[in-house]
């Protein structure tokens, strides 16, 4: 029986050899004619359309999730100049999100808000943005706290900076030490 299970195995891969040479994923080269170097050789196949390229970068589109890299995007920039006051949870270049911890002021404790800012393009305009604050109040300092999503000015103040800041990037007259003409709201009022 052994023998018989042998002799299947010796034609099986016999026959699954003839199937790969036969049908060109193995064929033997002339390395006169071919280069040895792998990026010449990989270059030649695609210029001839034999392959293609898995993570060709000339052919990235400049669209909404293709980022440039970090310190020359203007909106990333002017993101986290606008929110460098407050502490941050998440920062996530290629993901394009940047998301703050609770910040409270030192006036009122018991309210803190935190800042999710999600990047939509790399191109500066009113669109690229989706900037979400939320509020937490609590009543027995980190007990017993609600959580909800705050809807108002803020996000379009923090939005419009954002975008001021990143033009200013752009044109690049940006000095090195960046006014803050943007006044923070008060939050100690109780209701943000």
């Amino acid at each position: 029986m052994s023998i018989l299970t042998n002799h299947i195995k010796k034609a099986i891969f016999f026959l699954i050899f003839i199937t790969i040479s036969s049908c060109g994923i193995y064929k033997p080269v002339d390395t006169r004619k071919v280069s040895v170097n792998a990026n010449e050789r990989t270059q030649a196949n695609i210029e001839e359309g034999k392959g293609f390229k898995v993570f060709d970068t000339s052919r990235r589109m400049m669209s909404g999730g293709a980022f440039q890299f970090a310190n020359s995007n203007g909106l990333w920039r002017a993101s986290l100049d606008v929110i460098d006051f407050m502490p941050l949870t998440s920062v996530n270049y290629s993901g394009g999100i940047i998301i703050t911890d609770w910040y409270s002021d030192s006036k009122n404790p018991n309210e803190s808000i935190k800042i999710s800012i999600r990047f939509l393009t790399n191109e500066i305009r009113s669109d690229a943005l989706d900037i979400k604050i939320f509020t937490r109040k609590c009543i027995d300092a980190s007990l017993n706290c609600s959580v909800s999503n705050l809807s108002g000015n803020l996000s379009n103040e923090i939005k419009k900076e954002i975008l001021k800041k990143a033009a200013r990037y752009k044109e690049k007259k940006f000095e090195e030490s960046p006014d803050k003409d943007f006044v923070y709201p008060d939050t100690s009022g109780g209701v943000f």
